[in-house]
């Protein structure tokens, strides 16, 4: 049997995509990827990704507003919001979180919004996929805030194995298993191929499999040797291949974990 794939962070709804958008798909199918899951920035491309999971059998929808787009989701949004999240094939509220490097809106905006998004998965039971750029601890402060909260309530998100992912994770080990103990797994893309990616790659044996997922963040971060050029799910392959390599294990039991383990996370079937 070949190895099936997961790409759990895949921006279908991207511009990028509009000229070839089917035989992205195909391509990635072809691949061996057997789900994509589109997340969203915004409420434009939260109603396309869904509209993109209907059209497309394999793929399936986060609905969220970016830091970046922050003041989208305060008071009203967060109605607006909750009702896209109980549309079918939305398994995820993302990509939600802080954005230092942009720094479109102040960090108090960015941290309400993130907030309330947080309190609106656990309500609803859906896992959280996390956006952090240059505020790796304001990040996980307010996450682990959060999530005791979670574990000391009754609320529907602690019924399921994990309660989210970091998304593009680029922290150290100390992060990485602050992040696990709060009940999370981490992602992987492309700059795991990278050769320079010298950090990285010291983390990497010494992460637990089981707490790791694959992406590819497409259209960015392409993988070696794609570098630079325009990404797709088809390449999920090479990072799983990478990462096999750094832990010394086959790419067939890396596709095999993370494949289940990204199932447990977006309760996929």
């Amino acid at each position: 049997m070949s190895d099936i794939y997961i790409d759990t962070h895949c921006h279908l709804n991207f511009k990028q995509f509009d000229a070839d958008r089917d035989a992205v798909v195909q391509r990635a199918v072809d691949a061996g990827v057997v789900t994509i899951v589109n997340p969203a920035i915004d409420f434009a491309t939260s109603e396309a990704a869904i509209e993109m999971a209907r059209r497309y059998a394999p793929v399936f929808a986060q609905v969220g507003v970016h830091p970046n787009s922050a003041t989208e989701v305060l008071g009203d949004g967060i109605e607006r919001l909750r009702a896209l999240a109980h549309e079918e094939k939305v398994v995820a509220v993302g990509e939600i979180g802080l954005d230092y490097y942009w720094d479109v809106h102040p960090h108090d905006v960015q941290a309400r919004a993130f907030r309330a998004q947080l309190d609106l998965a656990a309500e609803l039971g859906l896992p959280v996929v996390i956006h952090s750029r240059d505020a790796r601890e304001d990040t996980y402060r307010i996450l682990a805030e959060w999530a005791r909260d979670v574990e000391r309530s009754t609320l529907p998100l602690n019924e399921r194995p994990f309660k989210g992912v970091w998304h593009s994770f680029q922290g150290d080990k100390d992060l990485a298993y602050r992040v696990f103990n709060l009940g999370m797994c981490i992602s992987l893309g492309g700059p795991v191929t990278f050769k320079n990616a010298r950090d990285l790659h010291a983390l990497v044996p010494q992460l637990p499999l089981e707490r790791i997922l694959l992406e590819t963040d497409a259209p960015f971060l392409s993988p070696h040797p794609y570098r630079g050029k325009r990404n797709e799910p088809a390449r999920i392959p090479l990072i799983a291949a990478a990462i096999a390599t750094l832990m010394n294990i086959e790419r067939e039991e890396v596709a095999a974990q993370t494949t289940a383990t990204a199932r447990a996370v977006f309760g996929l079937e």
